[in-house]
Parts: C-alpha cells; structure tokens; sequence
C-alpha cells in the first residue's frame, strides 16, 4: 500500500477506536448519578469519582486520539481502562443463565479485539496524518 493510503487508513483507524470512547464518556457525562449507581453495583470503590475518572479518559483520551496527539501514551492508558472495564463488567463465568452468559462473553470478546487494535496503536503509533507524525517531520 502506498503512504498515502496508509495514513489515510491509520487515521480512518485512530477515529473509530476514538468513537467507541467518546460516546459512552459522553452518556456517561449526560448521566451522572446512574452511572455512579451502575458503578458502585459493579464493586468500584469511590463510584461517584470513579465516573468522574472514566469520563475524563474517554472523552479527553478519544479527542488525543482523533487529534493524534501523544497516540501512543492514549492507547496504553485505554488498555489499562479497558482491562479494568472487563474484568468489572464483562465476567461471563459469574453468570448461570445462558442468555446473561452469552451476552457477557460476547462482550467479553469484543474488548479483547478492542484490545488488539489498540495494542496496534500503541505499536505504530497515529501515522503522518496526525499531531505526533506533524511533529515527527518538523
């Protein structure tokens, strides 16, 4: 693939994983005590700070990412957010049920492909069309 394309695709790329955060930071900022409740149901310590937390990593690290600024530093900090998130959220071995279960280790699942691309961010970083790769050629 020519560089053109390449950097096309990596930003293509960073703005997907950017969208999969910044959504739910912004549902989470448009319900603050309900996600403070999900949370504390969950077993986080401190819910109401901990939303507070997840807001300011999701909706400040999805603009990082979009912008391409400190890609590769954004991309671990979402990794660790979202191991916490699954190991919290997503432990499908809890359920009995067969539908709860599924859907647990659908989404399981999911975060682990989450996961992979980030893995590929924090490894290639945001490419030429981006903050970092401005910076690289400057």
């Amino acid at each position: 693939m020519n560089p053109a394309g390449q950097s096309n695709m990596m930003l293509v790329g960073r703005i997907a994983v950017a969208v999969l955060f910044l959504v739910p930071g912004i549902r989470k900022l448009m319900a603050i005590a309900g996600t403070a409740g999900y949370f504390a149901k969950l077993g986080f310590p401190m819910p109401e700070v901990m939303v507070w937390v997840a807001i300011l990593i999701e909706v400040g690290g999805a603009a990082l990412l979009i912008l391409g600024w400190q890609t590769r530093r954004v991309a671990w900090l979402f990794i660790l957010f979202v191991v916490i998130a699954t190991l919290m959220a997503h432990r499908f071995w809890e359920f009995s049920d067969a539908a709860q279960y599924a859907a647990q280790l659908n989404n399981f699942l999911k975060n682990l492909a989450v996961l992979g691309g980030l893995l590929y961010i924090a490894a290639f970083g945001a490419g030429a069309l981006s903050m970092d790769g401005r910076a690289r050629t400057s």
